[in-house]
């Protein structure tokens, strides 16, 4: 053992020796070492510590439990077996699930210490041997006698975020700030950065950014890592969390021009990465009155948005996949891992569904992301605005994926393009208390008034597709009004 984790050790028994008194989560010990009882323990602690929302519990051997004084332990661990087998191994293979515990041997002034580090319960309530344990104060007890326990336990499984959970244990102050970038958050958040490192750490810890641990010092948590990370790479796991933004050529995947990753926390770079996907956007040139203009063919506004979506809707548990953001000559596509968790046909009037609502949280606070909901009628708004198709939205147990597309005339929509932004348009008036008429419609889609017919076609379409019905089947042709086929 090195000298800094002696330190760390060191650190942690003397910060629960200052515990008024057992908890559910720490038991103190002098020398029973009995491996059945070790492992009932181990059951006990991990699931009380889960209750408690503790990420590890401790029992700690050579600790008087009512005085916490240190008087020396004679237990060691990796002397100990089981039959044949080594304590620890032999522990492992009883446990339902089996969890990540491990003993630490640390010589004190005062005496030998053993530390045994249980994480806490994370899916299912930790057995051993078939049975499950609770701590109830200070006693051992099976959980199948506290039913309200065992309920409470089950419940903490299903309500604690990833955000919450821990990127990066046992740092201290100093380390705080060179792992994250806490100047950004003053400056979203239009504060002036406190006088003292320990003002900056007080509120990193009020917003949920880290969280004090056991010896003193700090975890910084999966929020605080994503948001404000000076680098991903710097926190073990998140590498793949870095915003991937790769320009092709063409309308397929064989000819990459540019691959960036963008490896910093998403509030800092969140302006930085928007303003590279603009840069990289297709331009259009229109001439009018001998004048060549060029304009960029998708608005900030759409881009901002599926950005903010990606960010807050993303699958944080999913494995060997990144936020991507593919760039072709026509049209734009934004993949996140995991699933929508919305009816596709119900994006913009669905009451909104992220799955990292903590983080969503903070990025609607300082206007980052739209805080009315999925932003997903912010993304037609720009894309109304530029008389381009309505977004597209595909889903997959594995993946959710946004696209943007880019015509130069409405000649050149296919009928499904027509058919989707005619009734993504129609639920967006609905929802923000428009009627719906033809002339409505005209205007979504570019067409001129002397082209009525054009947009009645597009409008009889998307009726016969079941998508949008009339207001009143017995009003006049004239006054016809449509809603969506759900309303």
């Amino acid at each position: 053992m090195n000298a800094s984790d002696r330190q760390y050790y060191i650190s942690l028994i003397n910060e629960l020796r200052k515990l008024p008194a057992e908890t559910e989560w720490v038991e103190f010990k002098d020398n029973n070492d009995e491996p059945n009882l070790i492992g009932e323990y181990l059951s006990a602690i991990s699931n009380s510590a889960a209750l408690h929302e503790r990420d590890t519990g401790y029992v700690l051997y050579g600790i008087q439990n009512t005085t916490h004084e240190i008087v020396g332990s004679k237990f060691y661990p990796k002397l100990v077996k089981v039959g044949n087998e080594e304590l620890e191994n032999w522990l492992l293979t009883q446990l339902t699930p089996r969890i990540d515990f491990q003993f630490v041997d640390i010589e004190t002034d005062e005496g030998h210490v053993v530390v045994i580090e249980i994480p806490a319960a994370r899916i299912q309530p930790t057995a051993f041997k078939g049975i499950e344990f609770i701590r109830v104060g200070s006693y051992k007890k099976k959980l199948k006698d506290f039913p309200e326990k065992e309920r409470k336990l089950w419940r903490s499984f299903e309500i604690r975020p990833y955000e919450t959970l821990p990127a990066k244990e046992n740092v201290d102050a100093g380390t705080v700030t060179k792992l994250l970038d806490t100047g950004t958050f003053y400056t979203l958040m239009q504060l002036p950065i406190p006088s003292t490192r320990d003002g900056i750490i007080h509120d990193f810890l009020e917003y949920g950014f880290l969280k004090q641990i056991d010896n003193g010092n700090y975890a910084v948590t999966n929020m605080g890592a994503l948001l404000f990370a000076k680098s991903f790479a710097s926190f073990d796991y998140l590498e793949n969390k870095a915003i991937r933004v790769i320009l092709y050529k063409g309308s397929g995947r064989t000819h990459a021009l540019r691959d960036q990753s963008f490896s910093k926390g998403y509030a800092i770079a969140f302006d930085e990465i928007v303003t590279y996907i603009m840069s990289m956007l297709p331009q259009e040139e229109t001439i009018e009155t001998a004048l060549r203009q060029e304009f960029i063919m998708f608005p900030e506004k759409a881009v901002r948005e599926i950005l903010g979506n990606m960010i807050i809707h993303q699958d944080m548990t999913a494995r060997g996949q990144s936020l991507m953001v593919e760039i072709f000559d026509e049209r734009i596509e934004a993949t996140n891992p995991g699933e929508l968790l919305v009816d596709v046909d119900r994006i913009i009037d669905t009451a909104p569904h992220a799955r990292n609502e903590k983080m969503a949280q903070f990025l609607r606070l300082v206007h980052i992301c739209e805080a009315r909901g999925s932003g997903f009628d912010r993304i037609e708004e720009g894309m109304r605005d530029w008389k381009i198709p309505a977004p597209k939205v595909e889903t997959t147990e594995e993946f959710c994926r946004t696209m943007l597309n880019w015509h130069p005339s409405l000649s050149q929509w296919s009928k499904e393009e027509k058919i989707r932004t005619c009734y993504i348009y129609v639920c967006y008036c609905y929802v923000n208390g428009i009627e719906i008429s033809n002339a409505v419609l005209r205007n979504r889609f570019g067409i001129s008034d002397a082209n009525k017919a054009m947009a009645s076609r597009i409008i009889n379409d998307t009726v016969m597709a079941g998508k949008i019905k009339l207001a009143d089947p017995n009003a006049a042709v004239k006054m016809r009004r449509y809603i969506p086929y759900w309303a």
